[in-house]
């Protein structure tokens, strides 16, 4: 990834702050009665990161050339830097922030409890590779209950393009919609999780099913799914459009998706009568 420009007057300062904020003993250093500076020395912050201290004195003097990520790592953990302060860091040096630890199949019991709050608004918990990791009562009802079902086939973008079943409830002009979505989608998610197994795994086994998924997949959009529009059509409500609405967790591996109606549609009043019909066993949707 070609690298952007180092803000080398902000990395200086927040490099000299930080360095202010670390305790000597915190690091394993003697507090001793004769410190001016109310945190580490920079020779001391030098000394920790592994590297010489006439080049961190450069970096706090603003003229340092632009450090490697295998020397902003260092001196992350040197500084006692947390995520937030680490990604800040490769920031303001000109580099990609590290990724981050994959979110897997755990749902925390606060978004759980969210989801039961919502009981008049279809909701559910997705993995960034498109796993449905849990459903309130109302999403079950809307597209069918599919978190117990194992590997791939709660996958929602494997089902998309490898079970011709899972887009029959979705208007045939709307399919090449949502194809671009689902790749584009996972494309980010394919870059953010670079040398995953489980991310590989998954977009190897598409491409050998569907011709559709590998010729998309070559034309290499990317976009992280944040909001769109469906139409569903339920064998009880009949078709129903629907905002989703997706708040991003866990640094972007695992997201709730909300399907709301559409200001100015009967959507509302159709999800007042699902949520009255109640759950039925009904063809699991994606």
């Amino acid at each position: 990834m070609p690298r952007t420009p180092i803000d080398r007057r902000e990395l200086a300062d927040f490099l000299r702050r930080s360095r202010d904020r670390v305790r000597p003993q915190d690091v394993g250093l003697p507090a001793g009665p004769r410190r001016r500076t109310p945190g580490l020395r920079r020779e001391e912050v030098a000394q920790l990161a592994g590297m010489s201290a006439d080049y961190y004195i450069r970096l706090e003097q603003a003229r340092g050339p632009q450090p490697s990520p295998q020397m902003l790592a260092a001196l992350a953990r040197a500084l006692r830097l947390d995520t937030d302060g680490r990604d800040h860091l490769h920031l303001l040096a000109g580099h990609r922030p590290p990724a981050g630890p994959v979110g897997g199949d755990h749902v925390s019991p606060g978004l759980l409890h969210l989801l039961e709050q919502l009981e008049s608004t279809p909701a559910q918990v997705l993995s960034d590779l498109g796993d449905v990791l849990a459903q309130n009562e109302m999403a079950r009802t809307l597209l069918g209950g599919v978190c117990t079902v194992s590997e791939h086939g709660r996958n929602v973008v494997w089902r998309w393009f490898a079970d011709p079943e899972a887009r029959t409830a979705y208007p045939a002009g709307e399919h090449a919609y949502h194809s671009r979505l689902h790749v584009a989608d996972l494309r980010a998610a394919f870059g953010r999780r670079a040398g995953d197994p489980a991310v590989t795994r998954l977009v190897e086994r598409l491409r050998g099913a569907s011709e559709e998924f590998a010729e998309l997949w070559e034309r290499h959009e990317v976009a992280v799914r944040r909001h769109s529009r469906m139409r569903v059509a339920h064998p009880v409500i009949g078709a129903v459009d629907l905002d989703c609405q997706v708040l991003l967790a866990l640094e972007g591996e695992q997201r709730l998706v909300l399907f709301t109606p559409p200001p100015g549609t009967d959507a509302g009043e159709r999800l007042a009568l699902l949520r009255v019909v109640g759950a039925e066993q009904f063809t699991a949707r994606p």
